[in-house]
């Protein structure tokens, strides 16, 4: 998360300056009555000027966040005797004057996105589906894009965090650690696993305390489910450490989406829980820190190219709507829709129960108290039972990010309210104030800062009265010192953790207590049972979210029925507290933990009961939800913790047999090692029980679609498969005269035995022609190419291939005169002065893609007369920064053999993207080298 600007206050003596300097007429300012319930004059009349910003903006103006708009006019009015000029936006101003912003477009387009580099901005990220483009852009050009007919609102980048709560700061790396000190440590950690891992034992893994509270260690055991068949995915920040991680043999191999690893390493520490308690499923990831456009197309990547069954997450978005399912739960609705189980963290905001909270949320009250020239009235906290405007924050609230919402519909509020924090001398120390005029969301987002006695004020600037919802993420309502009272409600939990069908996961401790307060003064945090099993005397964690969330709209934006509806979240609670081989989380505390063991636990169910519904899953981890709140289903708890053993056997799950086809050998009957049109041949085809159980009564039925082919026989027995053995069966196969030389033949095996896993059926393309030896070079010809600095849109370079038509063999190289590590050298085929932040692409006419390299290299610079070939002895992925510049030969990431299988004539794209920030370099000379067929 990033920490949010501090801000000083708004004399009221500078009012005057600022109306004349806006060119706005002097507000009039209402006369409350004195005490710390009410207005006092001096704050009343800071609101009345900062309002007077928001009266005077233009059409386009109003298209900009508020925040964004008075940062643009305290640098293009500077004066030192502005009064606007002594209060800080928060927005942060890089040193060349850029901010982060979010451009919400009707739609994308490629004009849009270079309108954007016109005025100097540099793209982060582009979302077709959330028409979005994430993009650091000059605060001067901002009014330039706002005034364009495409783009709807311009915003400060959405942040978030996740819903890990840090014990203190991490031992081994310093808050002030360098990008070059990070990456050598992660790298140095990797060294260490490769080389100790020989050594290494089953029993000196560092295993989640989760896996034995949760009795999933013995159910799986019992049950012999291990998660096999199911593919359990998570999205956070990053990964930085996965290498290591994979290397000590902590987790299985990682599916990431390329140019999706983020940066940052609670990502990892989700997929040890993950790994832990499911061991035998398989594991994709990606990050969920590009903005909301990009987690939700994430969300949305990870079920359809992943094929993932289970989606965890940690990630909460400051403007995720608590009414309605905003563009990140509408992708979640998609995943659920389509069958996918999805869990998230409750957070980690308080709640009601343990005097933990910051959120109040319901109707409006009309204080009567006017609020300047300008203003409607402040809202009345107290209701009925006085007048109080203000909502005191606690004394460890600073620096937290503060939120309002309204029921009103996204992007069609026509009701609009303003939000101002004050400190305790009634200063108005920040601001939000957007203008809502029909086709904005209901939103206002401040920071608070260091300021003592600090409070908030609602403030309805027109329309008519709204439900609201006020919540300072992290920080707490309390009692001040000056005699206001906090008025704090249920239901902190929203977002898409609230989804309908997701699953919110509030935690409890599975071993020794969070080591320190929340706030001074707090209560002892509970501990949790381990080495025992969590039951009816655990308890919730102090700082786990509460709900229910009440909504109001569908996704659509109508109203639901009724005119609203009450969501119960959380749903369950899982165990934080636990241990992870990642630095930084040892132990690993707060919802972020909680919500991978409920996950893992679900993945374990799906293992064992193949083709059960999602509502299945749903009831049977309620039902035997152990019942650790309030009596029933409460939210704080949900229906309660779950146990494995419980759920396992309420479902009857049991082990699975998997059996599936592996890569055949195919040999010519004359003896040859490639086949010829009209050639008869012998495929071994073996079959791998990589299941649980044993695959009883296994036969392969083997078949081609390719016309005139023959396969004799057309099936096989291959009787009783144990879990984890292999068989093997030889077939005949005819290819026909009129197979076109290089056209493979496509080869079907089904393979059927008795589980619920069965059929399952793999196609493998079989080569037919002899291949050529004569190697054919094609080379990017063009200029030098710029990779722009952390930025999924990356940098694309052509190359074009001609007269080959099939081809039976591709490398890919990239070039270079004179191999150096000095940055910005011109005779290396790529200049990056960190390699580990690049992903390299290699796609075909037809719009195959492989992986050539993926945030491999550590702080080594350059990759020059690089050649990327199946066939090499070893992974680039294993290259450490020593070997910089990076030279020789090296297996991809994934095979280059995929991108064989149609034409190689046509337009090849090779694409390198920077994940990484304050790096930059270039493509300069890269090779495609293809082999044909003999004729």
């Amino acid at each position: 998360m990033r920490r949010p600007s501090r801000t000083t206050g708004l004399a009221a003596a500078g009012l005057a300056c600022l109306t004349a300097m806006l060119g706005l007429a002097a507000p009039v300012v209402a006369q409350p009555a004195a005490g710390p319930g009410s207005l006092s004059d001096s704050t009343a009349a800071q609101i009345a000027a900062l309002q007077s910003v928001k009266t005077a903006a233009t059409k386009t103006e109003s298209k900009l966040d508020s925040r964004l708009l008075v940062e643009q006019k305290q640098r293009t009015n500077q004066s030192s005797n502005s009064a606007l000029a002594r209060v800080q936006s928060g927005i942060n101003v890089d040193a060349n004057g850029g901010v982060l912003v979010d451009v919400r477009a009707t739609k994308v387009s490629e004009d849009l996105v270079a309108a954007i580099g016109k005025v100097g901005g540099q793209v982060r990220v582009v979302s077709q589906r959330g028409a979005t483009v994430r993009a650091q852009v000059p605060l001067s050009a901002l009014t330039t894009l706002a005034g364009r007919e495409d783009v709807r609102r311009v915003e400060s980048g959405s942040d978030a965090m996740t819903s890990q709560q840090a014990p203190g700061r991490r031992s081994d790396a310093p808050e002030a650690e360098s990008k070059a000190e990070k990456t050598a440590r992660i790298e140095q950690r990797t060294k260490a696993a490769i080389q100790s891992k020989q050594a290494r034992t089953a029993a000196a893994a560092v295993t989640s305390q989760g896996d034995r509270v949760h009795a999933a260690d013995t159910a799986r055991q019992s049950n012999g489910v291990t998660g096999v068949g199911v593919k359990l995915c998570a999205l956070s920040d990053g990964v930085d450490s996965l290498a290591a991680s994979v290397a000590s043999g902590e987790l299985s191999p990682v599916d990431v989406l390329p140019g999706q690893e983020g940066s940052g390493d609670e990502g990892t520490a989700m997929l040890e829980i993950l790994h832990d308690l499911a061991p035998g499923a398989s594991l994709g990831f990606a990050t969920a820190f590009n903005g909301d456009a990009s987690f939700a197309d994430n969300i949305r990547a990870l079920r359809t190219q992943e094929h993932c069954d289970v989606i965890v997450d940690d990630v909460f978005y400051f403007n995720e709507a608590p009414f309605q399912d905003g563009p990140i739960a509408q992708a979640v609705n998609e995943v659920t829709a389509s069958g996918a189980l999805y869990f998230s963290s409750a957070g980690n905001e308080g709640n009601t129960g343990d005097g933990t909270s910051g959120h109040w949320e319901g109707d409006f009250v009309d204080s009567g108290q006017g609020v300047a020239k300008f203003a409607g009235t402040a809202h009345n906290f107290a209701g009925a039972g006085g007048t109080q405007i203000y909502e005191p924050l606690s004394a460890g609230s600073a620096g937290v990010p503060v939120t309002l919402w309204w029921n009103d519909p996204l992007r069609a509020a026509t009701d609009d309210y303003d939000l101002y924090l004050l400190d305790g001398n009634g200063n108005v120390i920040s601001f939000s104030q957007n203008i809502q005029n029909g086709t904005q969301d209901p939103y206002e987002r401040i920071n608070t800062t260091s300021a003592s006695g600090q409070r908030l004020a609602v403030v309805k600037f027109k329309g008519a009265n709204k439900y609201l919802s006020l919540s300072a993420l992290r920080g707490r309502f309390a009692d001040s010192a000056d005699g206001l009272k906090k008025f704090v409600t249920p239901g902190m939990t929203s977002g898409h953790s609230a989804a309908k069908d997701a699953y919110s996961v509030a935690a409890a401790p599975a071993a020794a207590a969070f080591g320190r307060p929340l706030e001074p003064g707090d209560p002892a945090n509970p501990a949790g049972p381990f080495p025992g099993m969590f039951g009816s005397a655990t308890q919730i964690e102090r700082f786990s979210s509460d709900g229910p969330r009440k909504v109001f709209f569908n996704a659509d934006g109508s109203p639901v029925s009724g005119g609203s509806q009450v969501r119960q979240k959380p749903d369950l609670t899982a165990a934080d507290g636990v241990a992870t081989s990642v630095a930084g989380f040892a132990p690993f505390f707060g919802t972020s933990a909680a919500a991978p063991h409920a996950a893992a636990i679900a993945g374990l169910v799906l293992s064992g009961n193949p083709g059960i519904s999602p509502a299945d899953v749903r009831e049977a981890l309620t039902k035997t939800a152990v019942d650790i709140g309030a009596p029933g289903v409460d939210s704080r708890t949900g229906a309660g913790v779950i146990l494995a053993d419980k759920v396992l056997a309420y479902t009857g799950a049991s082990p699975q047999p998997y059996a599936v086809a592996q890569a055949p050998t195919v040999r010519s009957a004359s003896g040859g090692a490639y086949l010829k049109p009209g050639d008869t041949g012998t495929i071994t085809l073996p079959v791998s029980n990589g299941g649980d159980g044993t695959a009883a009564s296994t036969s392969v039925v083997l078949d081609s679609p390719t016309p005139g082919v023959t396969i004799t026989p057309r099936s096989k027995r291959y009787g009783t498969i144990e879990s984890g053995q292999t068989v093997i069966n030889t077939f005949g196969l005819t290819v026909p005269a009129t197979q076109q030389v290089g056209v493979p033949v496509v080869l079907r095996a089904k393979v059927t035995f008795s589980g619920a896993h069965s059929p399952t059926t793999v196609s493998f393309p079989v080569p037919v022609g002899q291949p050529s030896s004569v190697v054919h070079d094609f080379a990017y010809t063009g200029a030098p190419v710029a990779i722009p600095d952390n930025s999924t849109v990356g940098a694309s370079v052509p190359i074009t291939v001609s007269g080959i038509g099939r081809a039976s063999k591709v490398t890919f190289s990239i070039d270079g005169t004179a191999c150096s590590t000095a940055v910005g050298s011109t005779t290396v085929g790529i200049d990056h002065s960190y390699v580990s932040d690049l992903v390299g692409t290699l796609t075909s006419p037809s719009g195959a893609s492989a992986v050539l390299f993926q945030r491999k290299g550590g702080t080594g610079h350059n990759l020059c007369q690089v050649v990327f070939d199946d066939g090499a002895g070893a992974a680039f992925a294993s290259v450490t920064s020593t070997q910089a510049p990076f030279t020789g030969t090296w297996k991809p990431q994934t095979a280059l053999s995929g991108l064989l299988a149609d034409t190689a004539d046509g337009t090849w794209t090779f694409k390198v993207v920077d994940g990484g920030a304050a790096d930059s370099g270039s493509i300069r000379a890269i090779s495609l080298h293809l082999n044909g067929y003999e004729a």
